[in-house]
């Protein structure tokens, strides 16, 4: 069984759809904290939830819900690109006063909205799938909605493969409670959280520990860690993954430096053909120490 962001309708279900096994039963929650709560309790086996997009950035739902509880890892990834429909009511396509959907979205699509509904309010909602809903309930004129939703909801299209960014995309991930992880494939992703102690430079020692293993850095985020104001995670992407020498080595002088280290993944990347760490020199390194360890060479 599958969790994602719900209701029926939302672009999660269109990504859970994609990273689903064949037999996998979806069921959707209301929030990504409820979703990945459920994979902790055991009532589901993974959940799909949003972790980025290209325009508005990081989902900080998703990001403070890994950081805290009980550990889960990303096992799959996938990219959607974002084109939104306009959903209305039938019949009131000339009568929209309301424009609601979730904030990410509406970020997406506010140029096309100054332009096209220029007199509407615009008001936030806790997925883009419930703005559809409350359109159906008739407290809002207009959604923006994926374009999936039609098929759910008996409402209208005003517009559709709307986007104020050509290229928009949101990555998704695949999680689940910890076991054994992903095989290498040569283009994968690893996801770890940290806190960086509190002195000069220790950020910046933290990103010369990949830096030094010529480990690529992908994505670096902040977000408060909801205590002592001024205290904040960092939450990283890098090419590679965790069975990999250089990748292992790196996490592991993380894990030395930071008061807090917590793995979030190696899975694979969506996108084929990046990710490749080159662990030629930690190999060779990691047999001459053995040696010199055993007392066979020098």
């Amino acid at each position: 069984m599958l969790a994602y962001l719900g209701p029926q309708g939302t672009f999660t279900e269109q990504a859970a759809r994609g990273l689903a096994k064949p037999d996998d039963d979806l069921t959707p929650y209301d929030t990504v904290p409820a979703a990945l709560d459920a994979v902790r309790r055991g009532d589901v086996d993974a959940a799909c939830v949003p972790v980025e997009n290209s325009v508005e950035g990081a989902v900080p739902a998703t990001m403070d819900a890994l950081a805290s509880g009980d550990p889960l890892v990303a096992v799959g990834e996938i990219v959607l690109p974002v084109r939104f429909s306009i959903l209305v009511r039938p019949g009131s396509t000339g009568s929209v006063k309301t424009v609601t959907s979730h904030p990410h979205a509406l970020a997406q699509v506010r140029s096309w909205l100054a332009k096209n509904l220029p007199e509407a309010q615009v008001v936030p909602s806790s997925s883009t799938a419930a703005g559809a809903r409350a359109v159906l309930a008739g407290e809002f004129d207009a959604a923006v909605s994926a374009p999936v939703a039609v098929h759910h909801y008996p409402l209208e299209e005003l517009a559709t493969g709307v986007n104020d960014v050509e290229d928009a995309k949101t990555r998704f991930l695949l999680v689940e409670r910890p076991g054994t992880l992903p095989a290498p494939t040569g283009s994968d992703r690893t996801s770890v959280v940290v806190t960086a102690a509190d002195r000069i430079g220790a950020l910046s020692e933290l990103l010369a520990e990949l830096a030094l293993r010529r480990i690529n850095l992908t994505r670096i985020e902040s977000r408060p860690t909801k205590g002592r104001l001024g205290e904040y995670r960092f939450y990283i992407d890098l090419d590679g993954h965790v069975a990999e020498p250089a990748v292992g080595d790196a996490l592991a002088a993380l894990h030395r430096h930071c008061p807090e280290t917590r793995f979030l993944g190696s899975y694979p990347r969506a996108e084929a053909g990046v990710g490749k760490t080159d662990d030629s020199g930690f190999e060779a390194a990691a047999q001459w120490l053995t040696k010199i360890r055993t007392g066979n060479g020098a």
